[in-house]
């Protein structure tokens, strides 16, 4: 019976690598969404003489909102590789000593610290530009990056409490 329980474990613990499939797949994402900010890019510089002020400004938030969804998917390719997969060697001594610092609980606060930060950028988009919008579009727009930001922060309120919990069973420990 032992060795049954030996292999299914072994089974179990070896399906992680089936999570590769999916960075690999998110690491793929990333260069066509880099291909689509070159786009942006080149869009932008072409035509930042005929743009006027708000115009400029609203590309530019267009480019920073593409980087920070790039930042994300990066941060979720590399920490749940390095949380649930394996750890990276740093064969040279310089390279990735900064990639184990990211658990799970401080992961979901960056992921959703990143996703309040896209939502402010789109937010202040929106009322850049605002003439096309309704009031109620407006509101409702408002109303969920609230959620996103009281979502955010009970993250973070939880992620300290199991900080504060783990530290207290290690002082007993």
């Amino acid at each position: 019976m032992k060795r049954l329980e030996l292999a299914i474990e072994s089974i179990i613990l070896a399906s992680r690598w089936l999570l590769v499939a999916f960075y690999i797949g998110l690491g793929l994402a990333l260069a066509v969404y880099a291909l689509s900010f070159g786009k942006k890019l080149y869009e932008f510089i072409t035509t930042v003489f005929l743009l006027g002020d708000t115009d400029t400004i609203l590309k530019m938030l267009g480019l920073i909102d593409a980087a920070l969804v790039a930042s994300l998917v990066v941060m979720v390719i590399i920490s749940g590789y390095e949380n649930f997969v394996s750890r990276f060697d740093d064969q040279d001594g310089g390279g990735v000593h900064w990639l184990g610092t990211i658990d799970v609980g401080s992961l979901k606060v960056k992921v959703a610290s990143t996703i309040v930060a896209i939502s402010s950028i789109h937010l202040l988009q929106v009322f850049l530009n605002s003439s096309s919008y309704s009031t109620d579009q407006l509101m409702w727009l408002t109303i969920i990056h609230l959620a996103f930001v009281v979502s955010a922060l009970m993250l973070a309120y939880i992620d300290r409490l199991m900080g504060l919990s783990k530290g207290k069973k290690d002082e007993i420990g």
